[in-house]
């Protein structure tokens, strides 16, 4: 049989780039769109997407939602957590930095590159650990393409946004919510954080060599 050259597919976190004109401009990897019932997430090891788990209330992520390769959630971010809040003991979740991404044309599924600008962000804690959760805009979005902060947002879809990250983990049995959203904030300091999740990335990166 004749050999054939065989093209292996990026791994997702790894081999993709977070965009030259990061922290601007990011490529995002899509994991999940707004009609998944289940929350897709990418598995660390093959880079493949896997079913993490059926969402258990109806509340479903208004929309695309994913990572940014190349970046990681560790002391760098939980740093900057802890000096923005006046918290002590941060820890970080030490997974991709999370990205919400605003558009207006649906995408029917993930496993899918974006090109998006952030916009804003929320502060999340999940107990002691920090989680941020970048906003962004589709990149030239006829609707979404020209918001700036996340101050633009209507604020049915912010608040839809908010109430979805804060009830998302919850499961029936659970008696104490652990999920928190501490406060929000602009393009900016969401610019900081995904400096942040690139530097820990190297770090990560680095200790492994």
């Amino acid at each position: 049989m004749e050999k054939k050259n065989l093209k292996v597919q990026a791994h997702p976190w790894h081999g993709i780039s977070p965009g030259e004109k990061a922290p601007h401009l990011l490529t995002v990897y899509i994991e999940m769109v707004s009609l998944d019932t289940v929350k897709y997430e990418v598995d660390k090891e093959s880079g493949h997407l896997i079913v993490d788990r059926p969402h258990k209330y109806s509340s479903l992520m208004p929309a695309l939602y994913g990572f940014l390769p190349q970046s990681y959630c560790a002391e760098k971010v939980a740093q900057n957590a802890a000096a923005k809040t006046g918290r002590a003991n941060i820890m970080a979740d030490l997974d991709p930095i999370d990205i919400v991404v605003l558009n207006e044309q649906p995408i029917n599924h993930g496993g899918v590159l974006v090109s998006a600008v952030p916009i804003g962000g929320f502060r999340m804690f999940d107990g002691k650990e920090i989680d941020e959760k970048i906003i962004c805009v589709l990149h030239k979005d006829p609707v979404y393409g020209d918001y700036k902060e996340i101050t633009d947002i209507p604020s049915a879809l912010l608040e839809r946004l908010r109430h979805y990250f804060l009830t998302y983990k919850e499961m029936p049995e659970q008696k104490e919510k652990t999920v928190e959203i501490v406060g929000d904030y602009g393009a900016d300091e969401a610019r900081l954080v995904i400096e942040k999740s690139l530097e820990d990335y190297k770090d990560y990166i680095a200790k492994l060599a």
